[in-house]
């Protein structure tokens, strides 16, 4: 018989990764992965924890939110809005915002994400979930192709009018 010894030589076990819905308490946090994200694209983060909170949680919510959590805090999220498609009659959901921290990306996070996304969408009764990348964003685009996304065409242009 062989006998093994131990040796000295531990590795790093990945943290434990819960995917769930976000919370009240998940605000602060949440407020500042949108303000990394906001910062990666370029742009300046101008909302609120206050805005989030009634958006997410106030008497008529306008988005949902998926929270990634380890025992360390927050790793990441996920920002779903509903869509609709009237001329066919389907519900969808877009997944407005996809985010995991710096130290935690490539094991998977943001593919947990994303599963919990579609298990939302079909449970509100989507036919479909769709996200965007930008144009030059190529690792974002083999991320969503990865994920089964297929890329359609942009056509027409979008147009928004400030009602304020």
């Amino acid at each position: 018989m062989i006998e093994i010894e131990d040796s000295e030589i531990s590795l790093i076990r990945p943290p434990v990764v819960t995917i769930r819905t976000a919370k009240p308490r998940d605000l602060p946090e949440l407020n500042e992965m949108i303000a990394l994200l906001a910062v990666h694209h370029g742009d300046a983060a101008a909302s609120t924890p206050e805005q989030l909170e009634r958006d997410l949680f106030g008497p008529i919510p306008w988005i949902s939110a998926l929270v990634a959590e380890t025992d360390e805090g927050l790793i990441g999220y996920a920002i779903l809005c509903p869509l609709y498609r009237a001329q066919e009659g389907k519900r969808g959901m877009d997944l407005h915002h996809l985010f995991v921290r710096d130290g935690h990306r490539g094991h998977g996070i943001g593919q947990h994400l994303v599963n919990r996304a579609r298990e939302t969408a079909k449970t509100a009764g989507c036919d479909y979930l769709s996200v965007s990348a930008a144009t030059g964003n190529i690792q974002a685009h083999r991320f969503y192709q990865y994920m089964d996304f297929t890329a359609r065409p942009v056509t027409g242009m979008r147009y928004m009018q400030a009602l304020a």
